[in-house]
């Protein structure tokens, strides 16, 4: 075969590969944990309601398909790392999404950073994603530390409860939970006289407990989260801790109730910014999901998060024609308000904080309930601007002076 030839079929193969290449579909990472305590939280039931809305926006953006992969972080910062690099260096990741476990978000965020690729935190809890930690390739969706923090302490205190002893999850997430509530406590005439703090995954809370009881604590508050939450609840009630002291769960979703049981759910508060039951959008959705998730549950407004945050990012891979630029996707979706049926209208701060409001909820006694998965009931709205920390407070570096 003459040189000639050979070029010419290299010509001919490298136009060949072309469009092929061209047509590498933009592909969506869900990082979660789907084998411990945050497993029925955000785990497979995160990775469906990214694909939901994927399959809602027509399996398309910027003319090119859209595939959704995900894997499980265990809770470690080095695995989580791991995955979330070699997603990106070799497997064409252009978005990371969900990451509950506080270090591990922070950990890829950075990474996403250096990468110019996008993370959305929906299962991640840490302030500080917005905070001296924030990023021009992050967007923090869902919820936040500071919201819960904030937002319970003070219907708690205003109901009374303004001595408190803390049992802590001992990693940046709780940390960082319970000095957002201590904040609040003490900015509203409360007090911590105790604290505690529980390794992830402690399978017996009895110390931790018996400690709250000798405190004589008014509040016991339980800055975890997941599985360890539904654990301390039901050793604090064998214990027969509600029987004289108030427990507050900061982190308390739907999925903790069917563990429980609605007798020994009902009156805890908990904030939250999206539950299936608002309205016929979010009820029609929610139906959808169930009838394909893994567990038949409904789904949690960290589930929730992802698709909303997903579709989103499509919309700006769409406007800007592409998703390779991690940094200008995220800015593209600052510039557009966020609407979609499950968070209704909203937008997105400069500093990355999805706004949109939360709501106070309780747990129904068992004789309120209507039926399975009817567990809330609504008791006050908490307008977006004062659901989240302030921006001139959270010492972003992208919005200094602002």
């Amino acid at each position: 075969m003459t040189r000639t030839t050979w070029t010419l079929l290299a010509v001919l193969a490298a136009a060949a590969a072309g469009p092929a290449d061209a047509q590498e579909p933009i592909r969506i990472g869900v990082l979660n944990d789907q084998s411990s305590v945050y497993a029925d939280f955000q785990g497979r039931g995160s990775v469906l309601a990214a694909q939901m809305a994927v399959e809602d926006y027509g399996g398309k953006a910027a003319g090119r398909g859209v595939e959704v992969i995900s894997a499980d972080h265990q809770n470690k910062p080095d695995i989580g790392s791991a995955i979330a690099r070699k997603w990106i260096d070799q497997d064409g990741v252009d978005l990371i999404v969900d990451l509950p476990n506080s270090a591990i978000a922070l950990a890829v965020s950075e990474i996403a950073r250096q990468k110019n690729k996008v993370m959305i935190g929906s299962g991640a809890g840490t302030s500080e994603l917005t905070g001296s930690k924030c990023s021009p390739n992050t967007v923090h969706w869902t919820y936040d530390t500071w919201a819960y923090g904030h937002s319970l302490a003070k219907a708690i205190v205003q109901r009374g409860g303004k001595n408190w002893f803390f049992i802590t999850a001992d990693y940046a997430f709780g940390h960082d939970l319970e000095r957002q509530a201590t904040d609040e406590l003490l900015k509203d005439g409360g007090k911590v006289i105790g604290g505690v703090r529980a390794p992830l995954g402690t399978p017996d809370f009895s110390s931790f407990l018996l400690s709250a009881q000798a405190s004589g604590a008014q509040v016991v508050a339980l800055a975890v989260a997941g599985g360890d939450t539904t654990t301390a609840l039901k050793q604090a009630a064998e214990f027969k801790l509600p029987a004289k002291q108030s427990l507050v769960s900061l982190i308390f979703t739907l999925n903790n109730v069917p563990a429980l049981g609605l007798k020994a759910s009902q009156g805890v508060l908990t904030v939250n910014p999206f539950y299936w039951d608002m309205n016929e959008a979010t009820r029609a959705w929610s139906r959808r999901f169930r009838q394909r998730a893994h567990n038949g549950a409904m789904p949690n407004d960290m589930q929730a998060g992802v698709y909303s945050a997903v579709l989103h990012f499509l919309k700006a891979a769409d406007k800007l024609g592409g998703a390779d630029d991690g940094g200008a996707v995220v800015a593209a979706m600052k510039a557009m308000p966020t609407d979609d049926p499950l968070f209704g209208r909203g937008r997105i701060r400069e500093d990355g904080r999805k706004l949109h409001p939360m709501y106070l909820l309780q747990v129904k006694s068992p004789e309120e309930s209507r039926g399975e998965w009817d567990y809330y009931k609504v008791i006050s709205t908490i307008p977006a601007e004062q659901a989240f920390r302030p921006m001139s407070e959270g010492n972003c570096p992208l919005v200094a002076g602002k």
